[in-house]
């Protein structure tokens, strides 16, 4: 979560209250306002409470259209009333509430079964509030097994983890805060995620895992698995490092399932250790819950798993949080029971094609050049071509902004720092119409953007942000 400071002034005005919040009285109820930093001295009527709140937070955006973000904005109803009847149970409480607890179970199983674990039923898993935390869990699971491997050398060697500069920011806070040396492969002239040879050469002995990421963030191209294992198939033959690889798929282990069953990425790579997933992106769900998968028990160390005595019941817990409420797995499992796999293949191809139609109709507009095309992930990246010098996609970004369009423009990591881009993420819920009037409003938007004298971006690290 993001840290936030105390106010920089005094609380110099309390808050605006509309007289007619008052529950009965209009004017009575109104003596003294609530503060906005402080805790008020008295309860404020709950409809004044809720108006209060919910005005502010018309400020924000539309999350419909908010391009930037992986997450899910639109449920069913009946998703939404399953999960309002869950969100007082404590998912952690396993022996209070069963029930939810073998849904937990079942919903693991299915994704073991979906990843093609050997044998479903030795594969281990768990859900998390996101995938941040099921990455961390899994880089844990790397590091004690590393160590446990080499206990005649550690603590006093360091470990390491080999990713692509790409990876989400979750794995550079894992490297930070479990001590591991980060070892990033660059991006390299077209080439925007890992390079299977590159990420080999930089493994060694304390390297307890290379990650690849099925989905990167940065233009929703997969990353080679299955060539990443051959290379360190090979690293093995030739040196004898046994290095584990662990599939980030975030997003598309919950795509490339149902649209690229031919892909091979998942547990039939026998280097593939662990897998984790957002249910909360393509797995269709509201915020917040992941998963973390491990082929089988071997791969999750049991000195990492606590067997609590809590509340009654023996429980064991593979954790960074412990009480979350349980709506979010409920809601996973109905909706993996609402849809099967071709409800699944059926939403995840039409979010593909939507997003093939935005990409094509980008492309047709001829300011702008193309990095993906929506083909992998329902993600493209593109930004402006080489002959645009009114503008930059900064420009874009805020002028879609104008018109209600959240799309992020950011620059790519350390060897292609000069490359600026824009990034569309379709959704289950972007329709087509949606993405008519998208392209419809970029295309009034170019004429003016044309007539520009030049770019009007001064600082491009605060112009849009980049944080999915």
């Amino acid at each position: 979560m993001a840290l936030h400071q105390g106010p920089e002034k005094p609380d110099e005005r309390p808050m605006s209250v509309n007289p007619f919040y008052g529950a009965a009285d209009p004017v009575g109820g109104m003596t003294e306002a609530p503060p906005k930093h402080r805790l008020p001295t008295a309860p404020t009527p709950p409809m004044t409470a809720y108006q209060l709140v919910r005005d502010e937070l018309m400020l924000d955006g539309n999350s419909r259209l908010n391009l930037a973000t992986f997450v899910t904005t639109w449920m069913e109803p009946q998703a939404g009333i399953l999960m309002a009847e869950c969100r007082d149970k404590n998912m952690i409480d396993k022996d209070e509430y069963p029930r939810t607890a073998e849904l937990e179970r079942r919903c693991v199983a299915m994704l073991a079964d979906l990843w093609h674990a050997p044998d479903p039923s030795s594969a281990v898993g768990c859900s998390t509030t996101g995938s941040s935390e099921a990455c961390m869990l899994a880089g844990m699971a790397l590091k004690r097994r590393w160590a446990r491997r080499n206990a005649d050398r550690y603590p006093g060697a360091r470990p390491n983890l080999v990713m692509g500069v790409n990876v989400q920011v979750c794995w550079e806070k894992f490297c930070n805060f479990w001590e591991v040396e980060a070892r990033l492969v660059p991006m390299e002239g077209e080439r925007f995620h890992l390079d299977p040879q590159a990420a080999a050469e930089l493994c060694d002995e304390n390297t307890i895992g290379v990650v690849g990421i099925l989905g990167s963030t940065f233009d929703g191209s997969y990353e080679p698995i299955a060539e990443l294992c051959a290379a360190l198939d090979a690293l093995q033959e030739r040196t004898g490092l046994d290095v584990p690889v662990h599939v980030d798929g975030a997003s598309g282990a919950m795509v490339a399932p149902f649209l690229d069953e031919d892909l091979v990425w998942d547990f039939r790579l026998p280097r593939v250790a662990s897998i984790n997933t957002s249910g909360h992106k393509y797995g269709l769900v509201y915020p917040g819950v992941g998963w973390a998968l491990w082929r089988d028990g071997e791969a999750l160390p049991e000195e990492l798993v606590f067997r609590v005595n809590y509340l009654g019941g023996d429980m064991p817990t593979f954790a960074l949080n412990f009480s979350r409420p349980g709506a979010q797995v409920v809601a996973q499992y109905y909706t993996f029971l609402r849809l099967g796999r071709e409800g699944y293949r059926a939403v995840q191809q039409s979010t593909r094609d939507v997003a093939r139609r935005v990409a094509d109709g980008v492309a047709a507009l001829g300011d702008f050049r193309l990095l993906t095309r929506g083909d992998e992930l329902p993600v493209f990246a593109f930004t402006t071509a080489p002959d645009v010098e009114a503008y930059d996609v900064f420009d874009v970004s805020r002028r879609l902004r104008e018109r209600g369009w959240l799309v992020p423009a950011y620059t790519f990591p350390p060897k292609r720092e000069d490359l600026s881009v824009l990034r569309v993420v379709c959704r289950n819920g972007f329709s087509a119409d949606l993405a008519d009037m998208f392209v419809d409003d970029l295309t009034q938007l170019l004429p003016e953007l044309r007539r520009q004298p030049h770019p009007y971006t001064q600082d491009r690290g605060t112009a849009t942000g980049f944080h999915h």
